[in-house]
């Protein structure tokens, strides 16, 4: 079978100076990081789908739905939709979908009379919220989710949505971390500037790896990982920055390759 590799041109995701400079490769501990977050933010994104897949099935009325949050549990992932209160101080609870016995089999209900949430939910929300006011983006549609972190912040992604079957945007998305209340902004880091798609050509049936460039960071970002497990076919990312090149695989693990200057020599699409 032809191999098939997308052209480095068409995947230029920034063409903004370089922030974040690095002399050395990040570390196996960082690029580890990198992977847990990317595999969350994935996870999560299913169960946003599928999730609402069962609750619009359900017909909401008109604005009792404006945000949704989900959440792993013990028992799976929970996604709970709702919206504000007139004062703003709770999250108001108005349906709910419950994961199944797999990632993709999602239970839709309507909680009647609304459950009043001021914790987790509440917060999450709020934290969404606050990215979504700070975030300039394309005029286009995005995904926002808010993942929990060890201390009890959150970290806002804000990633372009997917408009097409089988075309998967990657870039032009940021990442907030939030202070736990959901109302200060106490971190931003923008992961890519532009946006590139991937998909829509016969051709990538064939593919057996993809490559772009990065030049925020010399390391490859959370969103990254989430574009390698969310996308079809799916077959490994190289991701070449100003200074080093990095090889993400399917299951979203990451190892460092080489030197730019040792993937320019090399003359031809990597075997």
């Amino acid at each position: 079978m032809r191999k098939v590799f997308l052209s480095l041109s068409l995947l230029i995701l920034c063409v903004s100076p370089v922030l974040g400079q690095r002399e050395k490769p990040a570390s196996d501990a960082e690029l580890a990081e990198i992977t847990e977050r990317g595999r969350q933010l994935a996870a999560y994104d299913v169960a946003a789908w599928y999730g609402s897949d069962a609750v619009t099935a359900l017909s909401p009325p008109t604005g009792s739905v404006t945000r949704y949050v989900a959440r792993k549990t013990e028992k799976g992932w929970v996604v709970e939709f709702g919206h504000f209160n007139e004062p703003g101080d709770k999250f108001l609870i108005t349906y709910e979908a419950v994961q199944g016995s797999t990632p993709k089999e999602f239970k839709g209900s309507k909680i009647e009379p609304a459950r009043e949430d001021t914790d987790f939910y509440f917060h999450a929300a709020k934290a969404i919220g606050t990215a979504m006011v700070d975030f300039k983006g394309e005029a286009r549609p995005y995904n926002a989710a808010a993942l929990p972190t060890k201390s009890n912040q959150f970290y806002v992604y804000i990633l372009p949505a997917q408009t097409k079957n089988g075309v998967f945007p990657l870039g032009g998305d940021a990442r907030y971390l939030i202070s736990a209340d959901g109302s200060k902004i106490v971190e931003k880091h923008q992961m890519h500037v532009s946006i590139i798609e991937f998909g829509g050509n016969p051709q990538l049936k064939t593919i057996e790896m993809a490559f772009h460039t990065a030049v925020l960071d010399d390391a490859p970002e959370d969103s990254d990982v989430f574009h390698v497990l969310s996308r079809t076919p799916s077959v490994p990312e190289w991701v070449v920055s100003k200074k080093f090149v990095y090889n993400i695989q399917p299951d979203g693990s990451i190892k460092y390759l080489m030197t730019y200057d040792a993937f320019m020599k090399i003359g031809k699409a990597p075997e």
